[in-house]
């Protein structure tokens, strides 16, 4: 059963958590009519087991299975 996970690549923005992080997440897209572009800035929240990333940070992370009622996602590695 391969399924394909989503990457994400964001920013650490809050390292305060034990084993997760706060990932912000930046995209831009365009008005369905006006065709305007804009940003859309999402907080991630994700698991890093070992404490490595902090604030700075740009990382990648892949969907996973739930860890808690908000975190559903892993920090694969540093970029």
């Amino acid at each position: 059963m391969n399924k394909i996970m989503k990457k994400i690549v964001g920013i650490v923005v809050s390292d305060k958590m034990d084993k997760t992080r706060v990932i912000e997440v930046r995209e831009k897209r365009a008005h369905p009519i006006y065709q305007k572009t804009f940003a859309v800035t999402r907080r991630i929240k994700a698991h890093d087991a070992e404490n490595r990333y902090h604030v700075g940070d740009k990382v990648e992370i892949i969907e996973t299975k739930s860890f808690s009622k908000t975190k559903a996602w892993q920090i694969i590695n540093g970029k």
